[in-house]
């Protein structure tokens, strides 16, 4: 792209910001909704005190560090989209500014350095994998728990202790086939995103993934060196980096001739769906983004849209179910996980209040700002603890661990087991095989 090119994009986005920014009519409805206004109070951690400091920089006012700390507060959750009568886009709106301040913003030393140890582990398959023996040597000794009751960690590194809090149980590696063919009748050939934090800390959801859809009459397809999908880099304004892996990906399943690309992974899924808006300016890939695009399906979407036909076995059991941000607020994805729960015979489904928060996952905010991370983490898990459930069920790995160290921090003041943790495929996987949950 020559200089002049590279002027006239820019031009063009800048123009397309002020439009966007003209949207929000400062009416407030998005304050409730948003974790961070719950939490302080504060005008400028709220949408629409973010969108005013966007119109400060657009009017051409310098950028400060006070503004990118108010940015970087916010937690992505996408709640303000869902609560706004005007539509406004703060989903484009936020990853618009968080790529411009990581082009021009110098970050502190030390921020530079987390960001640096997340971004080089996280979007990396591999390097997770490599993890995965030492953890478990620490997990099966009880070093992580001798660890956590010296808050050593907590006062030297809040955000390490943070990421270590985090680690979930380590269950067995359950690898996967390239193609699994459908039980009976095919009626779906489906490809299948394995994801890096889930492929790494929750095989047995991507291993029941592939039995569920199986079961449906899905071929599925589970193509190998498939890398990241860029969503922790798009949601944190390293927009180059996203691109390089949406690329990556596109081609990865261009190959496979699948109908649908399925995606258990919330956050992951909702950037998928916005490859075509990622790519909009690679001549090379813009139309290839959006043919990818137009076959994304959350795999709750997927089982929806083709029906059961699997006999379901009773689970004698009741269920909290959490909206996944970037699944209930990014994707508008609600009624078919709740729709193949109620599916199931003697479930019983219930709803957790102030539903519409942010657990407090929200990517890596929980490493990244962990002390505001906790507090939503706990408010949830409190109102989760409330409904009586037997069990939590969500679809979003990041949830299931930031609201797994939530519970038990807290733990049951009833003296109750404490409460199981499950993804919504686990729960259909259990009643399709007839096991317990």
């Amino acid at each position: 792209m020559t200089e002049a090119e590279s002027r006239v994009g820019h031009e063009a986005e800048a123009e397309s910001r002020a439009e966007l920014l003209d949207d929000c009519v400062h009416c407030g409805f998005c304050l409730p909704s948003c974790p961070t206004y719950v939490l302080w109070g504060e005008e400028m951690d709220s949408p629409r005190g973010r969108i005013q400091l966007m119109q400060q920089v657009e009017d051409g006012e310098p950028l400060t560090d006070a503004m990118v700390g108010h940015w970087d507060a916010c937690l992505g959750c996408m709640a303000c989209v869902t609560a706004c009568p005007s539509g406004v886009q703060y989903d484009r709106l936020i990853e618009d500014t968080r790529a411009e301040v990581e082009r021009v913003h110098r970050r502190s030393a030390p921020d530079r350095a987390l960001r640096g140890l997340v971004f080089a582990l996280f979007p990396h398959p591999r390097r997770l994998r490599m993890l995965l023996g030492p953890l478990r040597g620490v997990q099966r000794v009880g070093l992580d728990r001798a660890l956590r009751r010296t808050g050593l960690l907590e006062r030297v590194a809040p955000s390490l202790a943070a990421m270590e809090r985090l680690a979930p149980r380590l269950s067995k590696v359950e690898p996967l086939a390239e193609r699994l063919p459908a039980h009976g009748p095919q009626r779906m050939v489906v490809g299948m995103l394995t994801g890096c934090v889930q492929g790494a800390f929750f095989p047995g959801v991507n291993a029941a993934t592939a039995r569920v859809l199986q079961a449906e009459g899905c071929d599925v397809v589970v193509p190998p060196g498939q890398g990241c999908c860029g969503a922790l880099s798009a949601h944190n304004g390293r927009a180059d980096e996203a691109r390089r892996y949406a690329r990556r990906l596109i081609e990865v399943f261009e190959s496979t001739g699948v109908e649908r690309v399925v995606v258990n992974s919330a956050g992951c899924g909702s950037t998928m769906k916005e490859y075509a808006a990622l790519l909009a300016d690679d001549p090379g890939f813009a139309a290839r983004a959006r043919a990818f695009e137009d076959k994304v399906r959350d795999i709750s979407e997927v089982l929806d849209e083709l029906g059961p036909v699997a006999e379901r076995h009773p689970l004698e059991v009741t269920v909290a179910y959490h909206d996944a941000c970037h699944l209930g607020h990014a994707q508008g994805v609600r009624v078919a996980p709740r729709r193949l729960l109620e599916g199931i015979p003697g479930l019983e489904l219930r709803e957790v209040a102030e539903a519409e928060l942010c657990c407090g996952s929200a990517g890596i905010y929980n490493v990244l700002h962990p002390e505001p991370a906790r507090e939503l983490g706990d408010r949830k898990a409190r109102n989760i603890l409330a409904t009586g459930a037997d069990l939590l069920v969500t679809a979003n790995p990041g949830c299931l661990m930031q609201v797994a160290t939530a519970l038990e921090r807290l733990g049951r003041s009833d003296g109750a087991a404490p409460l199981k943790l499950a993804h919504t495929v686990e729960v259909l996987d259990a009643s399709l095989r007839g096991r317990p949950i």
